[in-house]
């Protein structure tokens, strides 16, 4: 009994000896618990919506009052015409506008069919079909108020439009993210083991003990896997348009552009974890876990960001699939063009630049 509660002793020792593992035993849980526990939600929560009120009526107003007096609804934007609407909506900031007709007022009071328009982006189906729904339900409340108050029923007629997606193809929102996680996967979750598996060899140091400078040499394990994801960014485009019938109506060479600077910010980022990294046990848990997951959950490919907690958004705005998402699904559904996508090319950049020169830093430190 001793000698078994000897080696249950040593192996509570190997743990906690080295940190790294340590650590993912005790923060994984934690980290997980959070993700799914706040990102993981089809709630509606502080969306952006536009109002255009062109009614100006006591009636309009009551209906806009009883839409942002809970938590779901924020009003980003008030419009003043029609030509307004497109452009609010290339922006990338308003999920939906409710449009009240100059008439509203008259026909409540005539008693006769009053109409309101909901214009959704159809970018995402699944947050535009939650967000139409929502909004029949406040209406209809708003349906039950009048029939208390005039003792008659005063029919609404609720028109809804959805913009870029007429149909709700649930394709639309996955090929965008699938070329992004697929690039996370072969990029950085590759470009970290390779990188470990030389050191863990002990052949990295034979490596670099060649004429050629480390830089050179690191830089060189990562061209295969930038290849690689050039080809499977060509195939899935392909696959997009003939197979899963998905339009790419803005500029390819702008969206290729675009990948390939995802691809060497996922590429910088494998190279960061292989520094911190000493087995490839400890590079893949790090690279699924802290950012695959977030890929997935906080990216905004299955749930909307705006639904999540503060700090949750926050942390979004850090994961690279976040901006890459946004700006192809810019490119390929709403056909914009790289004054609405600067913004994320940029983020990129600085993302890049930072992986790329802390992980030549401490690569340089550590040899």
């Amino acid at each position: 009994m001793n000698k078994f509660l000897s080696y249950v002793k040593k192996e509570f020792f190997h743990i906690f000896r080295d940190r790294q593992t340590a650590f993912i035993l005790f923060l994984m849980p934690v980290v997980q618990i959070i993700l799914f526990g706040f990102a993981i939600t089809t709630d509606i929560r502080n969306t952006s919506i536009g109002i255009l009120d062109l009614s100006h009526s006591s009636e309009s107003r009551a209906l806009i009052a009883k839409i942002v007096s809970g938590a779901e609804y924020d009003i980003a934007e008030v419009l003043s015409g029609q030509g307004e609407i497109e452009n609010i909506f290339r922006k990338g900031k308003i999920r939906q506008i409710v449009v009240f007709p100059a008439d509203f007022s008259a026909a409540l009071a005539k008693g006769s069919t009053a109409e309101i328009e909901i214009i959704t982006d159809g970018s995402n189906p699944n947050e535009a079909n939650i967000l139409t729904n929502y909004m029949f339900s406040i209406v209809g409340k708003y349906q039950q108020e009048l029939l208390k108050k005039y003792d008659t029923d005063i029919p609404i007629d609720v028109r809804s439009k959805m913009l870029y997606n007429s149909q709700l193809k649930s394709s639309y929102t996955f090929v965008p993210g699938v070329i992004g996680l697929v690039l996370m996967l072969i990029c950085t979750l590759m470009t970290s083991i390779s990188i470990v598996r030389e050191k863990e060899k002990g052949t990295m140091e034979v490596i670099l003990a060649s004429p050629a400078k480390p830089l050179a040499v690191i830089v060189s394990k990562t061209i295969p896997y930038l290849v690689i994801s050039i080809i499977n960014i060509i195939v899935v485009i392909i696959l997009s348009l003939y197979v899963m019938d998905v339009p790419v109506r803005g500029s390819i060479t702008l969206l290729m552009i675009l990948s390939v600077l995802y691809i060497f910010t996922s590429l910088a980022l494998g190279m960061l974890i292989s520094t911190i990294s000493a087995t490839q046990q400890i590079a893949m848990i790090i690279s699924l876990v802290g950012l695959m997951l977030p890929t997935i959950l906080l990216s905004g490919l299955m749930f909307p960001i705006e639904s999540m907690p503060a700090v949750l958004q926050w942390f979004s705005k850090i994961v690279p699939a976040t901006w890459f998402i946004s700006a192809s699904k810019t490119i390929m559904i709403k056909g914009l063009g790289f004054g609405y996508v600067w913004k994320e090319i940029v983020v990129l950049l600085i993302i890049t630049g930072l992986c790329l020169g802390t992980a030549l830093s401490r690569f340089k430190i550590r040899l």
